[in-house]
């Protein structure tokens, strides 16, 4: 049996099943539920976080024939008919490879047309900030004054590349990224439900590779399922994305905080040796320097960081050698090196000039001059 992409084959079929996004999911179910729609909705956000997800399930909701308290039933003959992904009464549109002008215009001529066998017909414009000037302007008129059969979700990225004119028109909902504790959740469930084995803590490392994105994180998930089969480790996960761990973390800033040259060159030397990805273990860095300036400054630190407790212990301890200002100076450094990283001809060159700088007190500017 071919495989299935986990990010398509988990994709919420109901307002329920999204994840961290109750605050627009609810509003939309309520507007639904009493009857009380938009003719055009605007989803923004970072990728992988449910845009399109969402705009597929509304555009089931507003044609379920028993929608359950504005969500879509999934039973009955209309849901059944738009779950399949060429039902010609929900348009998804890719503004990127449809931007033109006369793309806007032939919408324009069958948003007239009504719906078959529906009560609406949803069209979903994807990546629309892709759209030319001209499009825009093609675009406005219609989505001022549609069809009452017609709903228009825009869904994008870069929502200040939209013009106001566009904006006004559009009820708005900025849709969030996930927390780590949230993708975690989501990947224990999905585990256990493959009959995946897995550690915890490798789980919360797939969930931090992530970033907030749900595809981008189960994405990373396959590929990690690939490498390790019906068990997955931690060790699997550092192996398969290049993330160090903590203990390489501590151990390199208690070399920083006590200034020992000669061990700190060495480290990096067995670093490079076992073939660690620099560019990553320099990202690394600047995201521990920053872990450590909550520890330092935060009542609460791990509402923020979310960290194992002993990883968050052995960090506010190492916190306590340091002040704000240093931690503040390692951030920079680290942090705005990661772009000169992807292009320097001897990456292990670069960290230690960096290390050393964070060492002596310099700044990221003295290493470029260098």
């Amino acid at each position: 049996m071919e495989h299935q992409a986990l990010y398509r084959k988990y994709r919420p079929q109901t307002f329920g099943e999204v994840i961290g996004q109750e605050h627009i999911t609810r509003a939309i179910e309520n507007q639904i539920a009493s009857g009380k729609l938009s003719h055009a909705y605007l989803f923004t956000g970072s990728r992988g976080i449910g845009k399109t997800s969402v705009a597929r399930i509304f555009a089931k909701a507003v044609n379920c024939e028993n929608n359950k308290n504005g969500s879509p039933c999934g039973e009955c003959a209309t849901c059944k008919r738009l779950e399949k992904e060429n039902d010609i009464n929900i348009i998804e549109i890719d503004a990127a490879s449809n931007n033109r002008v006369d793309d806007i215009r032939e919408i324009r001529e069958k948003v007239k047309f009504m719906p078959v066998g529906a009560k609406y017909k949803v069209y979903i414009i994807d990546e629309v900030h892709m759209l030319t000037d001209s499009a825009f302007n093609a675009l406005l008129k219609t989505l001022e004054e549609p069809p009452s059969h017609v709903i228009f979700i825009l869904a994008t990225t870069e929502v200040h590349k939209l013009p106001a004119t566009i904006l006004s028109r559009c009820i708005r909902f900025d849709f969030r990224l996930l927390s780590v504790d949230e993708l975690t959740k989501l990947l224990a469930d999905i585990f256990t439900e493959e009959g995946i084995e897995y550690e915890r803590d490798a789980l919360r490392a797939i969930a931090a590779s992530g970033e907030g994105s749900v595809r981008d994180t189960l994405s990373v998930a396959d590929c990690i399922v690939a490498y390790s089969g019906n068990k997955v480790t931690k060790a699997d996960v550092q192996k398969v994305l290049g993330t160090t761990d903590y203990d390489l973390l501590l151990k390199f800033y208690d070399l920083l905080l006590d200034r020992e040259i000669g061990d700190l060159l060495s480290f990096i030397d067995g670093l490079d040796k076992s073939g660690k990805n620099m560019s990553v273990f320099v990202k690394e860095l600047s995201k521990h320097a920053r872990n450590l300036l909550v520890c330092s400054t935060c009542q609460k630190p791990n509402d923020i960081l979310a960290l194992p407790e002993e990883v968050l212990e052995r960090c506010k301890v190492q916190a306590q050698k340091t002040d704000e200002k240093k931690l503040i100076s390692y951030l920079q450094i680290f942090a705005g090196a990661e772009n000169e990283l992807r292009y320097t001809l001897s990456p292990r060159l670069l960290l230690e000039a960096l290390s050393l700088t964070a060492m002596l007190g310099g700044s990221s500017e003295d290493v470029k001059k260098n």
